[in-house]
């Protein structure tokens, strides 16, 4: 079964900076959307950023303000989040998700980074913003 494996996460202080990275496991990520997701416990799933499939159209969570960047490698294979100014309410476990269906090209395109449109899931990495 397809599967996602996500990298970067870790310890950083206050404003600090982290780059997540997620590879498909055996697989490029080149036809995929791929959308990073967070969720805290006892608190909901949140979309956080998304790319689209083709042209690579993105979208980003409003909460953001522009703090993050979502970006694919050269030849496609990996998404990456690049996290700047960092806050401690940013702790909690990142997940990238992907798809090829249309339904999630249309997801990120409509910004609405729905969990359910999205069939490949990795195991999280964290994130600890603490001083």
């Amino acid at each position: 079964q397809a599967t996602l494996v996500e990298s970067g996460g870790g310890l950083v202080q206050p404003g600090g900076s982290l780059t997540l990275s997620c590879t498909g496991s055996g697989f490029s990520l080149r036809p995929y959307t791929v959308v990073w997701f967070r969720q805290a416990p006892g608190r909901e799933r949140e979309g956080v950023s998304g790319i689209s499939s083709g042209h690579g159209s993105t979208y980003y969570a409003d909460f953001l303000k522009g703090r993050f960047t979502i970006f694919r490698d050269n030849d496609k294979t990996t998404v990456s989040l690049q996290m700047n100014d960092l806050k401690p309410e940013d702790t909690t476990v990142y997940y990238c998700a992907a798809d090829s269906s249309p339904h999630a090209l249309m997801d990120v395109l409509r910004g609405e980074m729905d969990s359910q449109q999205y069939r490949i899931w990795g195991q999280g990495t964290p994130v600890t913003v603490s001083s």
